[in-house]
């Protein structure tokens, strides 16, 4: 079993709020795929207008991209639980060795440092953490994940996530399996790029090592060796144990099926049978590794 090269994706998790009309919806989350993978997907689903979830196939890995969109400080505290349920029933849902990457806006502040929660989380948060920041690393916990922005030092201009007026935070974050950290090489805000008002981009690198099995050696179908019958020895010695096979008769028996099946046996037997493996092609003996 051997490593390909690594497989690049690019995905960008957007927030849509629509507002206006009597039948339009308060929040709206989805995922912007790279136009080369749209028929890699497998599956979209939509949880809610808070959760979205898609699975794609690349090289034979199974990759989970989950967008969402957390209740906002001031919401009650049911609409909050019911996000996280949602989130929670997603996860469970998807089987262990598949690869999972949440994008979200948390509206919470996981914070700087890591002291008591070093399995999720990383050195370098912005600020201090929050309840709603204190609610997303014990998810994290709670299914195993780690809060990838947290764990790529960066100037604070590339942490800030939300920047309104004279205010600056981050509650936009990327989780993965704490097993995958090791495939993402970079996460990062992109500061002169805005995806809504306020809100900027973050943007994170993950390259998939691709598991590929050697090919198996094609097994050809073994052949017994009748062109030996020119050579005079082998044909007498094969007429002796063909006679003895059918019982010392001169004559062969009306019954073809029997006789062909004792020919063929002791065909086998006397002449010997090919290995079964591929010859090279006589036409392309010249193709070698130099060449």
């Amino acid at each position: 079993m051997t490593y390909g090269a690594p497989v690049e994706i690019w995905l960008l998790l957007v927030e849509e709020v629509e507002e206006g009309g009597e039948e339009s919806k308060r929040n709206g989350v989805g995922v912007v795929l790279k136009e080369e993978f749209g028929r890699n997907v497998l599956e979209v689903k939509r949880v809610s207008d808070r959760v979205r979830s898609l699975k794609l196939e690349t090289e034979g890995v199974m990759l989970n991209v989950v967008s969402g969109y957390a209740p906002q400080v001031g919401c009650d505290l049911e609409e909050k639980e019911r996000f996280w349920s949602e989130l929670d029933e997603v996860i469970e849902n998807i089987p262990t060795g598949e690869r999972v990457v949440i994008g979200a806006d948390f509206n919470g502040h996981v914070g700087e440092g890591n002291t008591g929660d070093e399995e999720v989380i990383g050195k370098f948060g912005f600020k201090e953490r929050d309840l709603e920041g204190q609610m997303v690393v014990e998810f994290a916990k709670r299914i195993d994940m780690a809060v990838v922005n947290t764990y790529f030092q960066k100037r604070e201009e590339h942490k800030v996530t939300y920047k309104s007026g004279g205010r600056s935070t981050q509650v936009d974050y990327i989780l993965c399996r704490r097993g995958s950290l090791k495939e993402i090489s970079d996460c990062n805000v992109v500061v002169r790029e805005s995806v809504a008002r306020q809100h900027r981009m973050v943007v994170y690198r993950m390259s998939l090592m691709v598991c590929k099995r050697k090919r198996s050696k094609i097994e050809i179908e073994k052949k017994t060796k009748w062109w030996k019958l020119k050579k005079e020895e082998c044909c007498e010695d094969f007429r002796q144990k063909l006679r003895q096979a059918l019982g010392g008769q001169v004559v062969l028996p009306d019954d073809w099926e029997t006789t062909a099946e004792v020919i063929r046996v002791t065909g086998r037997k006397v002449l010997g049978v090919s290995s079964g493996r591929r010859k090279e092609d006589k036409e392309t003996w010249w193709w070698n590794e130099e060449v």
